[in-house]
Order: C-alpha cells, then structure tokens, then sequence
C-alpha cells in the first residue's frame, strides 16, 4: 500500500536557502531516509545529504524533522499521518554546506580538546577492574557520534558565542566516562569545569531527549559531573582534604 506525501526539503548552502515543496511516494515500512533517497532518483539528483549504514550505528544522517534532531533512517513514515506535512531541514547549530549536509567539524575539534587516558604506571596483572567500574561507564560507549545532542543542546544552539568554551554534552559525557575510570589520573573534574564548560550546562535533560541509543546523558554523566565539582568548590571539608594531602600528579 502506498500514497503520495508532502515534503518539505531546505535547499540551499551557506549563502543561504530555503524549503521547497515536494510530492513523493511513500510505501508501507519505509522511513524518512528512504523518501530522501527517492525524492534524489525522481525529482532531485542534485540534493545533497550525508548517510551510510542506515541502520541507525553511524550518525550520519542527522537532520530536523519537523523540528526535531532525529536521525532520518530511524524515523518511520507510519509516525506521521497521510494528510501530514513533513519538513526536512539540516541541523541548526552547525553551519550549512549544501541541502542537508552540516560542517560538523565543530565536534572532532572539540573531541581532540580532551587529553586521553591517562593510566599510572603499573605492571602486567597488577590491577583488576571490577565489573561495577566497567558498568558504570559502559551505557557512554553506545555513542554513534550523530551529533543531536550537541545539536539540540540550546547552550550552543541558541548561543554561537559558547562555542569556544562549550564542549557540549557528547564531550562532557567523555570526560565524564574517563572520571569514572579507576586507573585515570587526570583531574577531570577541574578540566570538565574550567576548560569544557560543565558551569553552562543547566540541565534541561533536552539532550538526553533526542539520543538515539537511550543514553541518559545528563543523569548518569553531566550531574554526577556538577556534584563532583560543586563538592570540590564549596564542601569545607573536601576542599581543607584537598589543601592537606593533595599530592603532585595524584587525583583529588
């Protein structure tokens, strides 16, 4: 069974656009990306959109689907009704190319700004991580990288001016997986804070929202982030702890 459904595609780059109307078949079972790829074959060769896998693991095919972050091969045209409008736009926060490709480079940048695991020096079977420290960090490597987050995140989304000093939710939540691990001596807990941006986070939870693969962002990562902080800022007795026996290169 199939039926013909109203579209709504942005066209255009970076010196600007606009959406343009669309007519095109749809058939039972198919998802947004499958309209894209047919509007291509039929009406428009020349519309430009970024995918891959289709299987919802790669991120790639990010956009805003009637105004929200989705990934298009993940939403089912059976969501909306026959009669409905569908409007396909490029992700907001991220500088257009052309059509529905975003200059995502904002985020590799942002991700080369956290240093790496940093494991003290022991020997072969000298540790053993136990299974509650694997867990704890283990929902965090879900991550496909589509980048909703970052995208639906209003600290950068409404603020361009932040994005120097915000890393976003996506490299909050890596520093915060790194803290979680008990061999990592970084102090991660300053670097989240002063160098990432944690202190413009409010957490409204709207990232956690749009994550494909269910990652409780801002519960498990970026609050137990700000309670590590605000202890460390203003708890008199962790803080007097840390003046007495902080140690060179040691975590506090």
């Amino acid at each position: 069974m199939s039926y013909k459904a109203n579209f709504k595609v942005w066209r255009g780059d970076a010196d600007g656009g606009d959406v343009q109307d669309y007519i095109v078949e749809v058939n039972e079972g198919e998802v947004v990306l499958d309209i894209i790829h047919r509007l291509q074959a039929t009406q428009a060769p020349d519309l430009a959109v970024r995918w891959n896998c289709k299987a919802g693991k790669c991120g790639s095919c990010s956009a805003e689907i009637n105004g929200m972050p989705r990934l298009m091969c993940m939403t089912r045209m059976s969501t909306f009704t026959e009669e409905e409008t569908i409007t396909v736009t490029p992700l907001r926060t991220f500088p257009v190319i052309r059509d529905l490709v975003t200059d995502v480079s904002f985020n590799y940048q942002k991700a080369r700004e956290i240093p790496s695991f940093a494991p003290p020096k022991v020997g072969l079977g000298e540790f053993r991580m136990k299974q509650q420290d694997v867990e704890r960090s283990q929902e965090f490597r879900k991550c496909i990288e589509c980048f909703l987050c970052q995208n639906t995140c209003h600290v950068v989304r409404d603020h361009e001016e932040n994005k120097e000093n915000f890393a976003g939710p996506r490299y909050l939540m890596r520093v915060a997986e790194l803290d979680m691990h008990p061999l990592d001596q970084a102090d991660r807990v300053r670097e989240a804070q002063d160098e990432h941006g944690l202190g413009f986070c409010n957490i409204t939870k709207c990232c956690t929202e749009v994550c494909p693969e269910h990652i409780k962002i801002t519960d498990n990562a970026l609050i137990p982030m700000k309670e590590r902080v605000i202890d460390r800022k203003y708890d008199p007795v962790v803080w007097l702890g840390n003046k007495l026996f902080r140690r060179s290169g040691s975590r506090s």
